[in-house]
Protein backbone atom coordinates (compact mmCIF):
# COMPACT_ATOMS: atom_id res chain seq x y z
CA UNK A 1 0.00 0.00 0.00
CA UNK A 2 1.90 3.28 -0.84
CA UNK A 3 2.36 5.80 1.91
CA UNK A 4 -0.62 8.68 2.12
CA UNK A 5 0.68 12.32 2.16
CA UNK A 6 -1.42 14.66 3.89
CA UNK A 7 -1.28 17.02 1.14
CA UNK A 8 -4.25 19.45 2.55
CA UNK A 9 -2.10 20.14 5.95
CA UNK A 10 1.65 20.51 3.87
CA UNK A 11 -0.69 23.15 1.46
CA UNK A 12 -2.03 25.02 4.58
CA UNK A 13 1.34 25.25 6.15
CA UNK A 14 3.03 26.25 3.16
CA UNK A 15 0.48 28.92 2.72
CA UNK A 16 0.76 30.50 6.10
CA UNK A 17 4.41 30.80 5.46
CA UNK A 18 4.06 32.86 2.23
CA UNK A 19 0.76 34.62 3.56
CA UNK A 20 3.57 35.85 6.38
CA UNK A 21 6.37 36.84 3.81
CA UNK A 22 3.72 38.70 1.82
CA UNK A 23 5.42 42.32 1.11
CA UNK A 24 9.14 40.79 1.14
CA UNK A 25 11.43 41.37 -1.95
CA UNK A 26 11.90 38.98 -5.01
CA UNK A 27 12.24 35.26 -4.79
CA UNK A 28 11.59 36.10 -1.12
CA UNK A 29 7.98 36.43 -1.27
CA UNK A 30 6.99 33.55 -3.51
CA UNK A 31 9.57 30.79 -3.18
CA UNK A 32 8.72 28.57 -0.17
CA UNK A 33 12.07 27.74 1.05
CA UNK A 34 13.13 31.08 0.22
CA UNK A 35 10.29 32.82 2.51
CA UNK A 36 10.61 30.05 5.21
CA UNK A 37 14.14 31.31 6.20
CA UNK A 38 13.50 34.55 5.68
CA UNK A 39 10.37 34.74 7.66
CA UNK A 40 12.11 32.33 10.40
CA UNK A 41 14.66 35.12 10.56
CA UNK A 42 11.99 38.20 10.56
CA UNK A 43 10.17 36.57 13.66
CA UNK A 44 14.29 36.24 15.32
CA UNK A 45 14.75 39.82 14.83
CA UNK A 46 11.08 40.24 16.28
CA UNK A 47 11.65 38.56 19.44
CA UNK A 48 15.14 39.90 19.60
CA UNK A 49 14.32 43.38 19.33
CA UNK A 50 11.05 43.41 21.66
CA UNK A 51 13.52 43.18 24.42
CA UNK A 52 16.17 45.56 23.02
CA UNK A 53 12.99 47.84 22.63
CA UNK A 54 13.22 48.15 26.60
CA UNK A 55 16.86 48.97 26.59
CA UNK A 56 16.73 51.42 23.88
CA UNK A 57 14.28 53.41 26.02
CA UNK A 58 15.48 53.04 29.24
CA UNK A 59 18.73 55.05 27.83
CA UNK A 60 16.86 57.75 25.62
CA UNK A 61 14.93 58.29 29.35
CA UNK A 62 18.20 58.41 31.20
CA UNK A 63 19.80 60.84 28.51
CA UNK A 64 16.85 63.24 29.20
CA UNK A 65 17.12 63.06 32.64
CA UNK A 66 20.61 63.84 32.58
CA UNK A 67 20.29 66.81 30.28
CA UNK A 68 17.29 68.26 32.25
CA UNK A 69 19.10 67.85 35.48
CA UNK A 70 22.66 68.94 34.05
CA UNK A 71 20.71 72.71 33.28
CA UNK A 72 19.71 72.61 36.97
CA UNK A 73 23.28 71.76 37.81
CA UNK A 74 23.22 68.44 38.99
CA UNK A 75 24.69 65.50 37.64
CA UNK A 76 21.91 62.54 36.43
CA UNK A 77 23.51 60.37 39.36
CA UNK A 78 23.38 62.59 42.17
CA UNK A 79 20.15 63.98 41.27
CA UNK A 80 18.67 59.60 41.20
CA UNK A 81 20.66 59.25 44.41
CA UNK A 82 18.71 62.11 46.42
CA UNK A 83 15.10 61.15 44.78
CA UNK A 84 15.87 57.72 46.84
CA UNK A 85 16.86 59.57 49.98
CA UNK A 86 14.40 61.72 49.88
CA UNK A 87 11.64 58.99 48.85
CA UNK A 88 10.40 60.19 45.78
CA UNK A 89 9.19 57.28 43.87
CA UNK A 90 9.11 58.62 40.64
CA UNK A 91 10.20 55.95 37.76
CA UNK A 92 12.61 57.42 34.76
CA UNK A 93 9.66 57.12 32.25
CA UNK A 94 8.04 59.96 34.38
CA UNK A 95 10.96 61.79 35.07
CA UNK A 96 11.90 61.62 31.22
CA UNK A 97 8.47 62.88 30.50
CA UNK A 98 8.15 66.22 32.83
CA UNK A 99 11.74 66.73 32.07
CA UNK A 100 10.84 67.17 28.13
CA UNK A 101 7.30 68.60 28.18
CA UNK A 102 7.12 69.97 31.87
CA UNK A 103 10.49 71.69 32.48
CA UNK A 104 8.93 74.30 35.15
CA UNK A 105 7.36 70.74 37.56
CA UNK A 106 10.92 69.40 36.82
CA UNK A 107 12.30 71.99 38.28
CA UNK A 108 10.05 72.21 40.80
CA UNK A 109 11.36 68.38 41.78
CA UNK A 110 15.05 69.48 41.42
CA UNK A 111 14.70 72.23 44.11
CA UNK A 112 12.89 69.53 45.82
CA UNK A 113 15.89 67.35 46.28
CA UNK A 114 18.79 69.53 46.84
Amino acid sequence: MPRSVNSVASRRRRKKVLKQAKGYFGARKNVYTVAKNAVEKALLYAYRDRKKKKRNFRNLWVTRINAAARAEGMTYSTFMYQLREKDIQLNRKVLADLAMNHPEDFQRIVTQVK
